[in-house]
């Protein structure tokens, strides 16, 4: 028998909000039904300031459509790649001769020429025409990421070219910043960004010792995109290199400065984001 939603859920349960599954707390003795649900779910949505908007469609649907292939893509390359290294370690000799030395690159694009040779026993013909196989996978992936990127670079030059104007930003960074954030409006500050990127600082005061740590929740592919930024900007960017031995000479360690450097970061982004391009 369906049962029947109560009447003050009907208006919570719609395109332009979702809801959080209610606190494990709320549920007493394990009691857990439809009905139970909605109710406690209706609690809790009256019970907060701010509901979570969902996300758009349009672009930001097709760089997340682009940004789940290519990384499914990346992924299975790098697993044949991993294959292929264990087979060339336990290749015959006159396998292993031919790889010995060079880089994952060059073993790919020679493992993809292999061609079995009639002096061969049957271990080694076997061996041969697996490498190739594994190389010539490897390389109909790599080809697959590469136009799921270039396909993503149309969209985010279409969309905010500005993003990619930003230093240590690229296609891929920008990509995923969109997907997170969506559009303007949907994250309602700075602050909520910063916890939805997981860079928000966390107290972890001990004494007379005042400090913060990293933040382990929220988005993780956000708070990577935000860490991928802030390593490029380390290396590439003079104002962030003079700010890092700033802090260092404050007392901060690395991991520190990395967290306060990731926060600025998700904060000149959403600004960014949500006001578009300054004027120079």
């Amino acid at each position: 028998m369906a049962l029947a939603w109560p009447a003050t859920c009907a208006p919570l349960v719609s395109r332009s909000s979702s809801l959080d599954r209610p606190a494990r707390a709320a549920r007493r003795h394990g009691a857990k039904s439809d009905s139970l649900d909605a109710a406690r779910a209706a609690r809790e949505a009256l019970g907060r300031q701010h509901l979570a908007q969902v996300k758009t469609d349009g672009p930001r649907a097709q760089l997340a459509a682009l940004m789940a292939a290519r990384r499914s893509a990346v992924e299975a390359a790098t697993l044949a790649q991993r294959q292929l290294h264990a087979l060339v370690v336990a290749a015959p000799e006159v396998l292993r001769a031919a790889f010995r030395g060079r880089s994952t690159a060059t073993m790919t694009t020679t493992a993809a020429r292999l061609r079995a040779r009639p002096a061969w026993d049957g271990h080694t013909a076997t061996t041969a025409t697996v490498l190739r196989a594994l190389a010539r996978r490897v390389i109909t992936l790599q080809a697959e990421a590469r136009g799921h990127e270039q396909a993503m670079a149309v969209i985010v030059r279409a969309w905010r070219p500005d993003l990619l104007e930003a230093p240590g930003v690229g296609v891929i960074v920008a990509a995923q910043v969109l997907t997170s954030w969506s559009h303007p409006g949907r994250i309602r500050s700075e602050a909520a960004f910063a916890m939805l990127a997981g860079t928000a600082p966390i107290p972890a005061s001990s004494g007379l010792r005042t400090r913060h740590r990293l933040n382990r929740t929220g988005d993780r592919q956000l708070n990577r995109a935000l860490h991928v930024i802030a390593l490029s900007r380390t290396r590439y960017h003079q104002p962030t290199r003079d700010y890092i031995e700033r802090r260092r000479a404050q007392g901060k360690t690395d991991r520190e400065i990395r967290r306060c450097l990731k926060r600025y970061i998700a904060r000149d982004l959403f600004r960014q984001l949500e006001h578009g391009p300054q004027p120079a």
